[in-house]
């Protein structure tokens, strides 16, 4: 955060149209980012996105500039329990897949990662059904573009299956699915990721939460 600021105000002289200015003030947003300064982010994010409009930048750069804005909004929302601007990080990501669907098209690294990035707000807002759908159309890709170890491949699945166990129409085949994602995705997560890795420790404690889900319902239905 101080080598962020730092830079910025060794190059904060310089034309809006230079490339180390540029690359300063963003490198001061990821920094504040990084150290949960996320008021302070975003008033930096917002000023970039805005300096990059004016000066005519690549689509490329002005979607890399509102993911984060995204993140960011997303990061406030969570820390505030602000639903405003969980939408709001909700909205910019959904823009940012739409952008990177039409420059890149929906084969791409950076379109798979927006998708997924929709897609995970979407399933922590309880847009279920809209979370599935997107999920069911780019979960095929991922194999093909990255592989079926790779952790994003795997991201895509447990989001989908965090989706089909925490609806509450969730029938149980919807959760018997769940379950049985969960314990395919499990040991390929600790394999290749390690059994310390986010990912991989998420998928475990997510099968533990959908396999207590399907064994509640199995007593419901013992019960009736």
């Amino acid at each position: 955060c101080a080598l962020g600021w730092a830079c910025w105000k060794t190059y904060v002289g310089r034309p809006e149209t230079n490339f180390t200015r540029r690359m300063a003030i963003s490198q001061l947003g990821n920094g504040l980012s990084e150290a949960k300064h996320h008021e302070d982010a975003l008033i930096v994010e917002e000023a970039n996105l805005s300096m990059l409009q004016r000066v005519g930048a690549s689509e490329h750069n002005i979607l890399d500039a509102r993911s984060n804005l995204a993140s960011t909004y997303w990061s406030l929302g969570q820390l505030e329990g602000s639903l405003g601007r969980l939408k709001d990080g909700l909205f910019l990501k959904r823009d940012v897949y739409s952008g990177r669907l039409r420059l890149n098209g929906e084969e791409h690294r950076s379109t798979l990662r927006a998708a997924y990035n929709y897609a995970s707000s979407l399933q922590s807002l309880r847009g279920f059904e809209e979370a599935k759908a997107l999920l069911r159309k780019i979960m095929p890709l991922a194999p093909r573009v990255l592989g079926e170890s790779h952790e994003l491949t795997l991201q895509m699945r447990g989001c989908y299956a965090t989706a089909l166990y925490k609806d509450p129409a969730a029938t149980e085949d919807d959760l018997r699915e769940a379950v049985a994602m969960f314990e395919d995705a499990d040991p390929i997560a600790r394999r290749v990721l390690g059994s310390s890795n986010p990912v991989a420790n998420a998928i475990e404690s997510s099968l533990r939460d959908a396999r207590a889900a399907l064994a509640a319902r199995d007593v419901e239905s013992l019960r009736e």
